[in-house]
């Protein structure tokens, strides 16, 4: 068995020529070309994709080579995932892969008499050597097509992979590759791809999910394992917030870097010196200011002047205001998309990356992740509580406050989920959300204001369309009001689950 470690870039096709003319390549050791041809296959319930195999078949002049993959562990584009290749002789031979689980499963008659095409790539792959003592790194362009029922899709990537060589010496040269190339981290393997293509599966946003934990971990391992689902979050959304209208992906977007940002500060007492979070943090602070502008736009149209325009068809102030905020949202969803196809983009995500894979926990700690958790969620626990006691509907900005450590201390029960009782932590959980829901509407609607007049200018009727949408919303700003009293001494009471030694 082999274990394969490469990094995955996702290259714009438009950056293929430069990233050709890098004079990066003139160092490589060995440089050949080759075009491959691969055909992966499953059973016709997808019982191998279901089970973590791929079961490959590529094509090396007259003959064919049998590969069979493992999921292993990928996230954010780098994956490390253990793999068996033989000759094909005309029928799939699993005799030779060591792990007793997988080969047995495998040569079972009735999954080998149900193995059919599922899709195929082809492709032309420039290959570069890169000397990187003690061994090297190989560097790949793919460039080509993806093909499925009839329907494909275009290739263009690089891959780093490890030939002996420690890890950071991928980074090193992805790092002087993304100085001026769109790079990104790519999420999605050729064959999941492929898969996507024959399951007719559309492209949808991505919400973030569940990570495994274990109550024994050091807690900077799970700090690596959350940070690393952030950036998997992140990154599982990048391809449709560039090439769809739908705002979902960007708000997921912003979601996944939230969720980061916290996780940074959740995990900042047990982080290595060596470790900086606030350099690790800056890049995507940025990253949150157009993504936060498009979002304000989105929310600003669809739910506070739509309505208002559906209730009022007849009132002929309200499409003037509400097609300069069109405007305006087109142009801070053109200033996002060029953000995250800038090369500036994928430079953060690497940073990213070299970073998390630089800090790894050295051996057993003084406190495991079952006591950080509980302390943790006990300190934010008391916070809200004290934001709570002080927070006034006729104060927004101690509202502000409020929601602030209502929703960090949500995310935090999110990261800590594999440890908690299920039933409790989803009653605390709906009990968070519900008080973030209403929160974050009012500060929507407080927010509102201040996009509205400036959307207004100095344009009387235009002022006029403002007031007449923060009078068709008075009744809702004073239920959210009604609703954050009565709510209040319910979240004081607020009961955080017991955390056991499950994992997920």
């Amino acid at each position: 068995m082999a274990e394969e470690i490469e990094l995955k870039l996702a290259l714009a096709e438009a950056h293929q020529s430069r990233f050709l003319r890098h004079p990066l390549l003139k160092q490589a050791t060995e440089r050949h070309t080759e075009n491959l041809d691969n055909i992966y296959y499953d059973t016709s319930d997808l019982s191998l994709r279901r089970r973590g195999v791929a079961l490959r078949l590529r094509r090396q002049g007259r003959s064919w080579l049998q590969t069979v993959k493992l999921a292993g562990n990928s996230s954010a584009g780098l994956s490390s995932r253990p793999e068996w290749e033989t000759p094909y002789a005309g029928h799939f031979d699993f005799s030779l892969i060591d792990h007793a689980g997988v080969r047995e499963w495998l040569q079972r008659p009735q999954l080998l008499n149900s193995i059919v095409p599922i899709c195929e790539t082809r492709f032309r792959r420039i290959t570069w050597r890169f000397a990187a003592a003690p061994g090297a790194v190989l560097m790949t362009l793919d460039k080509g097509w993806v093909i499925a029922n009839g329907r494909r899709q275009a290739i263009s990537e690089v891959e780093l992979e490890l030939d002996g060589a420690p890890i950071h010496a991928i980074f090193g040269l992805a790092n002087q590759l993304a100085q001026n190339i769109a790079l990104v981290p790519s999420v999605l393997s050729k064959a999941e791809r492929g898969y996507r293509l024959h399951t007719g599966t559309p492209l949808t946003p991505f919400k973030a999910e569940s990570i495994a934990l274990a109550a024994a971990m050091p807690p900077v391992d799970a700090f690596h394992r959350i940070a690393m689902s952030c950036l998997e979050h992140l990154q599982q959304n990048h391809t449709g917030a560039l090439s769809s209208d739908d705002p979902e992906y960007i708000h997921q977007m912003r979601v996944a870097t939230r969720r980061l940002r916290a996780a940074l500060r959740l995990f900042s007492p047990v982080l290595p010196q060596q470790f900086s979070v606030s350099s690790f943090s800056a890049p995507f602070s940025s990253l949150m200011q157009p993504l936060g502008k498009a979002r304000d736009l989105d929310v600003l149209l669809t739910e506070i002047v739509d309505p208002v325009l559906k209730a009022l068809p007849n009132e002929p102030r309200l499409p003037a205001i509400a097609s300069d905020i069109t405007n305006r949202r087109y142009r801070s969803r053109a200033e996002a998309i060029t953000m995250l196809a800038a090369p500036a983009y994928g430079l953060t995500l690497l940073g990213a990356l070299e970073s998390l894979h630089a800090q790894v926990p050295n051996g057993p700690t003084a406190i495991g992740l079952q006591e950080f958790a509980s302390e943790r969620l006990r300190r934010l626990k008391r916070k809200v509580r004290r934001l709570v006691q002080a927070a006034s509907v006729e104060d927004p900005a101690s509202l502000h406050a409020m929601r602030i450590g209502v929703k960090r201390l949500r995310y935090a029960l999110e990261f800590f989920s594999p440890l908690a009782n299920r039933r409790s932590l989803q009653r605390a959980l709906k009990q968070l959300a519900s008080m973030q829901d209403v929160l974050g509407q009012l500060n929507d609607l407080t927010n509102a204001g201040a996009l509205l007049m400036d959307c207004a200018g100095d344009d009387p009727r235009l002022r006029e369309a403002v007031t007449l949408i923060g009078g068709w919303h008075g009744p809702r700003y004073s239920k959210l009001l009604k609703t954050i009293a009565r709510e209040q001494p319910r979240l004081t009471k607020l009961r955080l689950p017991k955390l056991a030694s499950r994992m997920v």
